[in-house]
């Protein structure tokens, strides 16, 4: 399965969750995605979502200062995100069992 296809609807729930505990910057929230397992998520990929969940409303930025190269711009949860991170949440867990109990459904009829 090509799981390039299944990131494109999950991205904003996945970028939303690794900002849940800490704020952080582009490059940095690439790197927490790709450690949490999402290997193949694409640098463009994760900066337009950045964008279009800051222009939905879901993110505050602030800017950080750099002693080595260019200031940073932190993304952060707002209400607003973490509201759409426990909807959206709710959502993924009741997909993720409907498609679960799918599967084992199939195997045993295999």
């Amino acid at each position: 399965m090509d799981t390039t296809q299944l990131l494109k609807g999950v991205l904003d729930l996945a970028v939303l969750a690794v900002l849940r505990d800490e704020d952080g910057y582009g490059y940095d929230i690439l790197r927490r995605l790709r450690a949490a397992g999402l290997e193949e998520v694409g640098d463009a990929s994760v900066y337009g979502t950045l964008r279009r969940l800051f222009q939905a409303g879901a993110l505050n930025t602030y800017v950080v200062p750099s002693e080595s190269g260019p200031h940073r711009k932190y993304y952060a949860l707002n209400a607003a995100g973490r509201a759409q991170l426990a909807q959206s949440g709710k959502v993924w867990h009741g997909f993720a069992q409907t498609m679960d109990r799918l599967i084992r459904e199939e195997a045993k009829a295999a």
